[in-house]
């Protein structure tokens, strides 16, 4: 039976809730039900947009954004956007999907921290981020209706979300604090992690090895 959500189908294919099932049992109720808001918001940012959309594809890119985060899929040789994007390519491609396709959701996934640059992307790139811009920093939050948003955290509770994203923030990167350098990731260890050192772009440039 199809779960419909703010008016948004949750997609029912057997890709889709073999992706349900992996992030339900990979990360905390905490990052998958913000995976569920994040694919929710994206729809109905795109509906109000007039987007056109793969539903799939913007539902594995959402569900699996966070992995990177999780204990099971997170790295500590490279970003936590990148271990997320590269299991989702991956699973993809076991279900066979085309790489164009399996590649659009690595880079919705790869880019949703990255601002501005995958609103002028594929729409699928483009609601990713629409979708984790909405539920953690609130950009669009009027963009979407009151009913709209009550809904959508009806089924998908946020409680002191703020806080406990930050800390999943935290716990997923701190291992690897030289991934964070020109991304906002820095900020996060920056306040929650002590004896962090931010890296500078301008001291990179002036201590590089060349003379001049």
């Amino acid at each position: 039976m199809t779960e419909t959500i703010a008016g948004i189908q949750i997609p029912d294919s057997a890709l889709a809730r073999e992706a349900t099932d992996l992030v339900r049992d990979a990360a905390s109720p905490l990052l998958f039900d913000h995976s569920r808001r994040v694919y929710l918001f994206g729809s109905l940012r795109g509906r109000a947009q007039g987007l056109s959309f793969d539903p799939e594809l913007l539902y594995v890119g959402a569900m699996f954004h966070d992995l990177g985060l999780t204990e099971r899929y997170r790295r500590t040789d490279q970003r936590f956007e990148i271990d997320g994007a590269d299991e989702a390519r991956s699973f993809l491609r076991r279900h066979g999907i085309s790489d164009d396709a399996a590649d659009r959701v690595w880079t919705a996934i790869a880019l949703h921290t990255t601002p501005e640059i995958p609103l002028h992307m594929s729409a699928e790139i483009a609601l990713v981020t629409r979708g984790v811009e909405l539920d953690v920093l609130g950009i669009g939050y009027d963009a979407v209706t009151g009913a709209e948003r009550d809904a959508v955290t009806a089924a998908h509770p946020r409680p002191d979300f703020k806080n406990r994203i930050l800390a999943a923030f935290t716990e997923g990167i701190q291992d690897r604090p030289a991934t964070t350098f020109g991304n906002v990731k820095a900020d996060v260890l920056e306040h929650f992690v002590p004896g962090f050192h931010r890296g500078d772009f301008v001291d990179v440039i002036k201590n590089s090895s060349w003379p001049e």
